[in-house]
């Protein structure tokens, strides 16, 4: 009942681009994920506000995400509502040393607007996918860089439905994680504190890092990123390529053969294929070397 009073509301009073059974394999990298029963892409803060506000007025489950790069979605979907911070909330503008974005714009986008304006600190974030909202949910990181470093100040929309400034303290970054994972609230925008720098020295290190990603990542298959979260003293794919998993299989997924930490969708992948192979890559894994592997991806859905 509440589901179809939201989308008579949607259809008769929002202005928000929505969608109803939408297959979700559309809006995650792994290109996987069966169908949200709403899927909202709105253009505003404000429409996010109203949209966020009438979910929880009818009671409904909903799900917040970016662009999808470190999701897999179960193959039954999503129930109630997904809204999408993605390209529609993208604008970035430089204030001094500050960089401030929309948390739908590209992290690889914001980082070369650093770039641009000789601004030195993001470097690292060239070559993560996904948006700046999602970055700054996970802690995301890559060569001794992470979001943390960088991020001063994040304006959410939070559950008790009015708008929020949290500075760094309040979002308690840690390994992948921040606050907000635990808050229930909406990242609408971030506040980035740079140091000045040489604009040629700064893009011949993301070039650098861009080069060694091409190199190393397989960055032509569909996949999530790093699968599994760094295990203290190890590096997961090492220990994944140790154990003989490269090229590992079920169904439609496997295990990497150019970078063991990532699982690749190279066959129609569902999500049920990559959950058994991430379990038989632990028991594997631990089996050989006493260490279990935690995902880093955010699992989703039914």
């Amino acid at each position: 009942m509440g589901l179809s009073t939201f989308k008579k509301w949607l259809k008769e009073t929002s202005p928000a681009v929505y969608r109803e059974n939408e297959p979700m394999k559309f809006h995650t990298s792994f290109k996987i994920g069966g169908p949200a029963d709403v899927l909202v892409l709105p253009s505003t803060r404000e429409e996010v506000e109203r949209v966020v506000s009438k979910v929880r007025e009818l009671e409904l489950p909903l799900t917040v995400m970016g662009n999808g790069s470190n999701l897999l979605v179960k193959d039954r979907g999503i129930r109630g509502v997904v809204i999408k911070i993605g390209n529609n909330l993208r604008q970035i503008r430089c204030t001094g040393t500050d960089l401030v974005a929309e948390a739908g714009a590209s992290l690889s986008a914001v980082a070369n607007q650093a770039a641009v304006h000789g601004l030195q600190g993001l470097e690292f974030a060239v070559g993560i996918p996904g948006s700046l909202g999602g970055a700054v949910f996970m802690n995301a990181g890559a060569y001794d860089g992470e979001m943390s470093k960088v991020v001063s100040e994040v304006t959410v929309l939070n559950a008790s439905g009015t708008y929020q400034c949290l500075n760094k303290k309040e979002l308690a970054f840690g390994y992948r994680h921040s606050s907000v994972q635990d808050s229930g609230s909406v990242i609408l925008s971030v506040v980035l504190s740079l140091q000045p720098g040489n604009v040629e020295a700064i893009k011949t290190k993301m070039a650098d890092f861009t080069n060694r990603r091409v190199s190393k990542q397989p960055l032509d298959i569909p996949n999530a990123g790093s699968m599994f979260r760094r295990p203290p003293g190890y590096f997961a794919g090492t220990l994944i390529e140790e154990t003989g998993l490269k090229g590992y299989t079920v169904g439609g997924a496997q295990v990497s053969t150019k970078h063991a930490g990532f699982i690749v969708n190279v066959n129609n992948a569902t999500a049920e294929d990559v959950l058994h192979l991430i379990g038989d890559v632990q028991a594997k894994v631990f089996a050989f070397a006493g260490v279990h592997l935690e995902p880093e991806v955010r699992v989703i859905g039914e």
